[in-house]
């Protein structure tokens, strides 16, 4: 079974348990539980990366000429 369609059977089945169990709502289950599951997914992929951020460099001491 392909990993993406595991996890939307068992978010899918976690709504059911919520709604009582309630016979004859399985593709509207699994609706739901794709389109929550598939924007998780894009909200991370499109996430922006963390920027380092670096102190400025600090000014090297120039040596005096002899």
């Amino acid at each position: 079974m392909d990993t993406l369609d595991h996890v939307i059977r068992e978010r899918a089945y976690h709504l059911w348990l919520a709604e009582g169990c309630r016979h004859g709502a399985a593709e509207a289950h699994w609706l739901i539980a794709e389109r929550e599951i598939l924007a998780s997914v894009v909200a991370v992929d499109v996430a922006p990366a963390k920027a380092t951020t670096r102190a400025p460099a600090k000014p090297r001491a120039r040596k005096r000429a002899a």
